[in-house]
C-alpha cells in the first residue's frame, strides 16, 4: 500500500501494530459492503491498492482470520462475502437425542427463530458449538432448515458418559442426550476405565465424513449405581463449577473463625437486639435474622439483618471471580455446591448463634394495615440470640409448653412477628399477589445414602413469616437503588405471553373456569382464579397449568416489576451467601450509604461497596439468570434419577394417582402420596383407538367412548423403571371416570356432520322454520397412530415422551452389540430436551 488507505478509521492503529500495515478488519467489511458483491483475494488486493508479497501474505492471513471468526464467508466460487449478505446466521447448536439439532441465532432467547440442522449436518458438531449456518428453502415443523457453513468455536467442555468395551472397541455414550454421537476412545486413552464405568472425557478429534469423533478419558468417576453418582453426573453434565481455583484457596487460607475487631469499628451495634435466625432443620448457612416490635403509635418496627458477604468478597478478587462463575449455590438432595467456600458460607459470613457477625441491616416501619411506610439501610454488627427452625417456631406459636419454656425470652417477639405476618398476608392478598400452596418433596436417606422414603415438605406459618419479612426487605432495597438511579439487578417477572395465555384459557373453559382480564389479565385476576380452585381435587394440576402459562422470572438491570408478586419494583437482597445478585445489591447499597456520608473513594468504599455501570449489570443479569437455570436443570435431573431408583422397589405395586398431563401417546399419572410421575402409554389402554384433544387435555376412545382427562383420579400398577432414561411406566388398573356411552369414530362423526348440514340446507329451502339446527360441535382433536404403528414397545421407534410438566423426556437405547471391525452405532438416549 503506497500510503494510508483513505477513510480507514483504524489506519493509525494498524500502523502502530505492523511495520507494513494492511487495511483493518473494520475497513475490509465496510469496503465489501460498498462493493455490493463478493470478491476474491486478488481482486481485493488490487482494489485496496496493496503492493508486494508481504502485504499479499498479510491480506491472506487477515482474510483467513476473519473467515475463522465468522466475519467473512469463503464461497464456493473462491470469493469472500459478508455473512449477512448471504443470509447466513451465527448461533449456538442445540442438540437433540434423535441426531438432528437446532441453531439458536446469537442474541435470540426463544425457539421461534431456531434453524433446524438435519442429522447429516450434525455429524461432526455437538451441542454447545458456536457455528455459522445458511438457512435453506426447506422447512420442517414450520421452522427453517439450515446448512452448516463453518464451526466458529468448538465446545471444549468435558463430557460425562458411560464407558463401553465391545469386540475390541472402546467408546463412551454421553449422558447428555443432546450429544447424540458416541465417542470412540483409543486404547492408550482409556485411563483404566472399565466396562460400565461413568467417566469424564475430552474430545480430541472431531472426525470426518467417514470417521466418528474420538476422545480421551480424563477422569473415572466410578460405578453407575454408586451412592451419589447421580449428583456427580449432573454436576459435570451441566458444567457446574465445583472445584476451587488455587487463587481462591490462597485468598482464604488466612481467614479465621472470628470477626476481626477492626471490622466492627464504625458499625451500628445490634448485639443486644434479640435477632434470631429461622431456617430448616438441615440448613448450614444462615443468611438472615429477624426481629420486630410493636410501635406505640401503631404498626411495627422490623429489623432484617443479612450476612455482610461484601466485606469479605471484594470486587475483582479471586473469590469474586469464582462467585460470578458459579452465580449461586446449587442444592442437591444429598450435597451442596456452594457459591462461596465453607470457611465463609458456613463460618465467617453465616449468622451462627452466640457469635459476633457483620451484617447489612434493613430497618423498616410497617403500618397497622401492612404497608411499608419507611426504611433505612446500614452496616452493623450483631449476635444471633438463637438458631431456630421452622418446626420449632410453629410449635411455639401453637402452644408447645416445653419449647415455650426453653425459649421464654423470645416467645413474645415471635408472637409479635406472627401478628405482623397476618397483617402483611392480608395486604398481600389485597394487592393481588398470586399465591400457591404447591407440594414439595424431600428425600430421606439412610446411612448408606440410599433413599429410605420420600416425604412432603409441610409449609407452616413460620415459613410464611420469614417469607414476608424477606419480601419486605427486598422491596425496600429495590426502592432505594431505583430512587437513587444506582445500577443494580432487579428480579423481574413479566406478564404472560398471548399464545400461552390463550392455551391456558382454553384449558380452563373445559373445566368450567374462567380467567378474567381480557388480553392483559392482572395479578389480581390470577389471584382470583387461585382462590376459585382452592380445595378442588385438581387444584395442584390447575396450578401447574397456570405456572406453565407464565414467564420465568429473571435478573435484569432494567426494572419491569414482578407480576407474580404484584409489585412495581423488586430485587434480591436477603441471600448473598448463596446468590450473586444479592451480593451485587449489597455493594450498590453500601456505595450509596458511603456516598451520602462522604466515605466513598471514587467507585469503592472501605467496607466493600462498589459503584457499577449499567453495562456491567447487563452482563451480570444474563450470567446470573443462566446459572440459576443451570442449577434448576441439574437438580431436576438428580431428583428424577432418585425417584426412579426409589420406584425400582415398587415394581408391581398398585398405587393411587391423578392424571397430570395428557399427550397423543398416553398420559402421565402423578402418584398421590409420593408425587412421582409415570407414563401410561396409549398401547396399554383398553382395546380401542384414541384421539388426542389438546384443548380439552384428554384422550377420547373412538369405539367405546372411554375418556381420560387431566385431573381424573386413577389407580395404576408400576410396570417398569428405567434408570438410564429416568422413566417410569405405569399400567392403568381403574379410573373414577365412567364410560360416556358408545363412542363414534372420526369417519362416523364426519358423516353425521355432513348429513346434518344437508338436512339444514334442505330445511332452509323448504321453509323459514328453524327445525334444521346446526351440526353438533366436534371438539378439536388430533388423530393418533394406532398402537401397532407407534412402536410403543420398541425403544428404537418409540414415541417422544414428556414428564407431567409437559417437558419432553427423550428415550435412550441400550448400546447394541457390534460386529468386529465395525464402527459402534449410536444409541438413542434421552434426558430433558434443551429446547
Amino acid at each position: 500500500m503506497s500510503d494510508n488507505i483513505p477513510n480507514d478509521p483504524f489506519a493509525d492503529r494498524e500502523s502502530k501494530n505492523y511495520e507494513n500495515p494492511i487495511p483493518s478488519r473494520e475497513f475490509i467489511i465496510e469496503f465489501l459492503e460498498q462493493a455490493g458483491v463478493p470478491m476474491n483475494r486478488n481482486d481485493l488486493f488490487e482494489a485496496l491498492k496493496l503492493e508486494g508479497e508481504e502485504q499479499y501474505e498479510g491480506l491472506r492471513r487477515r482474510l483467513r482470520a476473519m473467515e475463522r471468526d465468522g466475519q467473512l464467508v469463503f464461497t464456493r466460487r473462491q470469493c469472500y462475502a459478508l455473512p449477512e449478505k448471504l443470509e447466513m446466521v451465527k448461533g449456538y447448536v442445540i442438540g437433540h437425542r434423535d441426531g438432528h439439532g437446532w441453531v439458536r441465532p446469537e442474541g435470540s432467547v426463544g425457539k421461534d427463530d431456531d434453524i433446524l440442522l438435519p442429522h447429516h449436518q450434525m455429524k461432526n458438531i455437538i451441542h454447545g458449538d458456536f457455528v455459522l449456518v445458511q438457512p435453506t428453502d426447506n422447512s420442517k415443523r414450520g421452522r427453517r432448515e439450515g446448512r452448516l457453513v463453518r464451526v466458529l468455536e468448538e465446545r471444549n467442555d468435558q463430557i460425562v458418559g458411560r464407558f463401553f468395551l465391545e469386540y475390541g472397541y472402546s467408546y463412551v455414550v454421553p449422558d447428555d442426550s443432546r450429544i447424540s454421537q458416541d465417542i470412540l476412545i483409543p486404547n492408550e486413552h482409556k485411563a483404566g476405565a472399565r466396562m460400565g464405568n461413568v467417566v469424564v472425557i475430552e474430545i480430541t478429534d472431531r472426525g470426518s465424513r467417514s470417521r466418528g469423533m474420538m476422545g480421551k478419558v480424563v477422569e473415572v468417576l466410578g460405578e453407575n449405581m454408586a451412592p451419589g453418582m447421580e449428583t456427580q453426573i449432573a454436576i459435570r453434565t451441566h458444567q457446574i463449577p465445583h472445584e476451587w481455583p488455587e487463587a481462591v484457596d490462597k485468598q482464604i487460607e488466612n481467614l479465621g473463625e472470628e470477626v476481626p475487631e477492626e471490622a466492627k469499628v464504625g458499625r451500628v451495634d445490634l448485639r443486644d437486639l434479640p435477632l434470631v435466625t429461622i431456617d430448616g432443620e438441615d440448613a448450614r448457612d444462615f443468611d438472615d435474622a429477624v426481629y420486630c416490635e410493636k410501635n406505640k403509635e401503631g404498626g411495627w418496627r422490623l429489623w432484617v439483618a443479612i450476612a455482610d458477604v461484601s466485606y469479605y468478597v471484594r470486587p475483582d478478587s479471586a473469590l469474586d471471580k469464582e462467585a460470578i462463575n458459579r452465580g449461586n449455590s446449587v442444592y442437591f438432595p444429598s450435597q451442596v455446591v456452594p457459591m462461596l467456600p465453607e470457611v465463609l458460607s458456613n463460618g465467617l459470613c453465616s449468622l451462627n448463634p452466640q457469635v459476633d457477625r457483620l451484617c447489612m441491616v434493613c430497618e423498616m416501619t410497617i403500618s397497622d394495615t401492612g404497608k411499608l411506610s419507611g426504611y433505612k439501610h446500614y452496616e452493623a454488627v450483631m449476635n444471633s440470640h438463637a438458631r431456630l427452625t421452622y418446626s420449632k417456631v410453629s410449635a411455639i406459636l401453637e402452644g408447645d409448653e416445653e419449647l415455650r419454656e426453653r425459649y421464654q425470652p423470645l416467645v413474645s417477639h415471635l408472637e409479635e412477628l406472627h401478628k405482623m405476618y397476618k397483617v402483611l398476608k392480608e395486604a398481600r392478598d389485597q394487592r393481588g399477589a398470586i399465591e400457591f400452596e404447591t407440594v414439595e418433596t424431600k428425600f430421606i436417606f439412610n446411612a448408606e445414602r440410599k433413599i429410605e422414603s420420600i416425604e412432603p415438605v409441610i409449609r407452616n406459618d413460620a415459613h410464611k413469616i420469614i417469607e414476608e419479612c424477606m419480601i419486605l426487605a427486598n422491596i425496600a432495597s429495590a426502592s432505594l437503588v431505583e430512587k437513587a438511579k444506582e445500577p443494580a439487578l432487579y428480579r423481574i417477572h413479566e406478564s404472560p405471553g398471548e399464545l400461552r395465555l390463550q392455551g391456558f384459557r382454553d384449558f380452563l373453559s373445559e373445566l368450567g373456569l374462567e380467567l378474567k382480564g381480557g388480553l392483559e389479565p392482572s395479578p389480581t385476576d390470577y389471584a382470583d382464579l387461585a382462590r376459585q380452585i382452592s380445595g378442588r381435587q385438581d387444584q395442584e394440576l390447575i396450578q401447574t397449568m397456570l405456572l406453565r402459562s407464565m414467564k420465568q422470572a429473571v435478573y435484569n438491570a432494567d426494572n419491569a416489576g414482578h407480576f407474580g408478586l404484584a409489585l412495581k419494583r423488586y430485587a434480591h437482597f436477603t441471600s448473598p451467601i448463596r446468590r450473586y445478585p444479592d451480593l451485587l445489591l449489597h455493594r450498590a447499597i453500601k456505595y450509596l450509604i458511603a456516598k451520602e456520608e462522604g466515605r466513598n473513594q471514587d467507585r469503592w468504599t472501605p467496607t466493600g461497596g462498589y459503584h457499577y455501570s449499567f453495562d456491567d449489570m447487563d452482563f451480570y443479569g444474563e450470567q446470573c439468570s443462566m446459572t440459576e437455570r443451570r442449577a434448576d436443570d441439574a437438580t431436576r435431573d438428580v431428583a428424577d434419577w432418585l425417584k426412579c431408583e426409589y420406584m425400582q422397589d415398587h415394581v408391581g405395586d398398585e398405587l393411587d394417582g391423578v392424571i397430570a398431563n395428557v399427550t397423543s401417546f398416553g398420559f402421565f399419572v402423578r402418584l398421590t402420596d409420593l408425587h412421582i410421575d409415570g407414563l401410561v402409554h396409549i398401547s396399554t389402554l383398553a382395546n380401542d383407538y384414541y384421539q388426542f384433544d389438546p384443548i380439552g387435555q384428554r384422550l377420547i376412545g373412538e369405539s367405546f367412548g372411554n375418556i381420560y382427562r387431566l385431573g381424573d383420579a386413577v389407580k395404576v400398577k408400576v410396570l417398569a423403571v428405567n434408570l438410564d432414561d429416568k422413566q417410569i411406566d405405569f399400567e392403568l388398573v381403574e379410573t373414577s371416570r365412567k364410560l360416556r356411552g358408545e363412542g363414534k369414530t372420526a369417519k362416523k362423526r364426519a358423516a353425521e356432520a355432513k348429513r346434518k348440514a344437508k338436512d339444514k340446507k334442505r330445511a332452509a329451502t323448504r321453509s323459514s322454520s328453524k327445525e334444521g339446527g346446526a351440526a353438533r360441535a366436534v371438539p378439536a382433536i388430533e388423530p393418533t397412530k394406532r398402537p401397532e404403528e407407534t412402536g410403543a414397545t420398541s425403544k428404537r421407534n418409540g414415541p417422544k415422551r414428556s414428564d407431567a410438566e409437559g417437558n419432553e423426556k427423550p428415550k435412550v437405547k441400550k448400546a447394541r452389540k457390534k460386529k468386529p471391525h465395525s464402527k459402534p452405532k449410536k444409541t438413542k438416549r434421552t434426558k430433558k430436551e434443551a429446547q
